[in-house]
């Protein structure tokens, strides 16, 4: 049970209950049982502890009450001695604490738990290797748009520059990026006293509640962890969720734009807490609506309106769509049309331009810098509302037949059904996981993130989770504890065999009892690699792997696990998966020479300089863009 460390008092931050507002939406959570009286709802400063008696609190005890009032209900970390009293702290506060084995798994654990659960979390390192493991993972954060906070240890200013153990200060590591904000943390800060904390608390608790991602970082040398507070509150802050709102010039605009002829939606991740508006301002419009890889299930895939998924694994029906009914405009609602949803594809460009919908000003404008383009900055569920308003009906008979994602019939098995076809494995996920339960399902970068963003349909939004900003193997691996764990349900990570050696956290799952499933795509290759190789035409690199058996190492771990070969055997593993009451992992030997959906990746690396060899003739790509 965590220590009541504001005594009598209110809690640090006055606000309605979390799970009174809408979802997606981020409010301070604060306990029901405290009473806020008037001086505290004015503003006043309220102390950690009563003047009368001895302070007794440390600052990695405030620092752990500070992040519960902030609404944060887990810590993902791995250990060691600098941060020995901020991991006690934590460990005794109502957060949960979780030890992973390695700092990256832990991030990337802490970036899903956000997004299942709509509430920032928290990433814990020692000094040195600790934070520079992390950092990949909080990277991944940070271009994902979540909200984590990294606390880690570092060295004690005495024993700065002499060789300390695990030395972290500017003699060992560069101050820029790592201790200050940049293009890595929103917020960086090095807490060298308790006095320090008031202005850190109200920072935090501001940044946390724009709609924004926000990725902190706090390093609290190891003496300082210990020492205690004295003469020291924080402010009393009434703090909700700040949305971004257009301005009625931009909405007038936006109308004006898109009633001026047929126009597409393309939607992205950004635009997830605005399913239902998207559903109706695009049955009200007759508008066709495409989804960036993010974005899969925001607009239900088995609408008739529904034209496809653009980018890395999309379907060429987009480009069907383009060609043989093109919009004059397309509105883009919340993604940034970055290589992986767009490859930049000139064909994806309507003869009005854009207008792009987004909450940074910034990101309008950045991918197509020589389309036409109207940029709003605007929460998108507001600017849907607002467009629904004023949007004319389209006529009855305006909705044309569009085109829909290609579903080829997957040819029967052969009298041997081994290997596995991916494409076998992903028509019985679908049926299994995918509509025969509500697991959060998500796919690890390479072959698995194209095989299931071409091939599984979702029609809900929050669903399906991939990484297209970072795209760090290992990803998918370990997030799935966090989805898992944040949900309270089943998450299932489908990853790739090199993935999966690279960094697992099956053993963490054992420990937390989290109810985690791997299905794993094992072919003994860096399938993206080796086929990508192959079809630009460039020879001599190896991307194998020795054959591994994951189900023997899972089992080792504590875990269960099947191993499957056989395409009849698939549907009974999967269901056995989400049986168990334990993490599982199922182990299937696939077809590696099956060509997966990505030729619209080779292609962009060809346009970036990535040659094939003059005596050679790259093989047709097998998907979007289809060319």
């Amino acid at each position: 049970m965590s220590q009541n460390y504001t005594g009598s008092n209110s809690p640090l931050i006055a606000t309605e209950p979390y799970n009174e507002f809408p979802p997606n939406k981020y409010v301070e959570s604060v306990s029901n049982s405290h009473q806020i009286d008037e001086s505290q709802k004015n503003g006043e400063i309220q102390p950690f502890f009563s003047n009368e008696t001895t302070p007794t609190l440390s600052v990695a005890d405030a620092i752990a009450q500070m992040l519960v009032d902030l609404g944060i209900n887990y810590a993902f970390g791995v250990a060691g001695g600098a941060m020995a009293g901020l991991w006690g702290a934590l460990s005794n506060s109502t957060i949960e604490v979780l030890n992973f084995r390695h700092e990256a798994g832990a991030a990337f654990a802490a970036t899903e738990a956000y997004f299942a659960s709509n509430r920032p979390s928290v990433v814990f390192t020692t000094a040195g290797p600790g934070i520079t493991n992390a950092l990949t993972g909080l990277f991944a954060a940070r271009g994902e748009g979540a909200k984590v906070i990294l606390l880690s240890a570092c060295t004690s200013a005495p024993q700065r520059g002499r060789w300390a153990i695990q030395e972290t200060s500017t003699y060992t590591l560069p101050s820029g990026g790592i201790f200050t904000p940049g293009a890595l943390f929103n917020y960086a800060i090095t807490i060298e006293s308790a006095a320090q904390l008031p202005q850190i608390f109200r920072k935090l608790a501001l940044a946390l509640a724009q709609p924004e991602g926000f990725v902190a970082h706090l390093s609290i040398p190891t003496a300082v962890q210990t020492s205690l507070v004295q003469d020291v509150a924080l402010p009393q802050l009434d703090v909700s969720h700040f949305g971004v709102t257009p301005s009625s010039e931009a909405i007038a605009k936006s109308v004006e734009l898109l009633s001026s002829g047929p126009f597409a939606i393309w939607v992205g991740f950004g635009a997830r807490d605005a399913a239902e508006e998207i559903r109706q301002l695009a049955e009200k419009t007759g508008a066709a609506v495409m989804s960036s890889p993010r974005g899969k299930g925001i607009f239900p895939e088995d609408h008739p309106q529904f034209i496809g998924v653009t980018g890395l694994g999309g379907h060429a029906s987009v480009l069907t769509y383009m060609e043989q009914q093109p919009p004059l405009r397309t509105l883009v609602l919340g993604t940034r049309l970055g290589e992986p949803t767009s490859f930049w594809s000139s064909a994806l460009v309507p003869r009005g331009g854009f207008i792009h919908v987004d909450i940074d000003p910034e990101v309008p404008g950045i991918a197509y810098p020589h389309a036409q383009t109207f940029g709003v900055r605007s929460d998108i569920k507001t600017f849907v509302q607002e467009l629904l308003q004023r949007l004319p009906d389209a006529p009855d008979n305006f909705v044309l037949p569009l085109p829909r994602p290609e579903n080829k019939a997957i040819e029967p098995a052969l009298e041997v059904d081994y290997p596995v076809r991916p494409e076998v494995l992903m028509a019985a996920i679908q049926k299994i996981v995918v509509e025969g339960s509500d697991a959060i399902v998500m796919a690890e970068c390479g072959n698995s993130f194209t095989w299931s963003t071409h091939l599984l349909q979702f029609t809900q939004a929050n669903r399906y989770r991939v990484s297209t900003g970072v795209g760090a193997m290992g990803h998918a691996v370990t997030g799935v504890l966090g989805a898992a764990l944040a949900n309270n349900s089943k998450a299932v990570g489908i990853v790739g065999d090199g993935a999966m050696l690279m960094n697992n956290e099956i053993s963490t799952a054992v420990k937390y009892k989290i109810p985690a499933i791997w299905i794993v795509l094992n072919d003994a290759r860096y399938n993206m690699c080796h086929q990508g190789m192959k079809i630009l035409g460039l020879k001599g690199a190896d991307a194998t792997l020795p054959p591994t058996n994951f189900a023997m190492i899972a089992r080792g771990m504590g875990a269960e696990a099947v191993v499957v070969v056989r395409e009849s055997d698939i549907e009974a593993a999967l269901e056995q998966a989400l049986a168990s009451n334990v993490p599982f992992l199922v182990d299937v030997v696939i077809d590696g020479d099956r060509s997966a959906p990505s030729g619209g990746r080779n292609k962009s690396l060809a346009a970036q300089g990535v040659k094939s060899s003059p005596t050679q003739t790259p093989a047709k790509p097998v998907s979007f863009p289809l060319v």
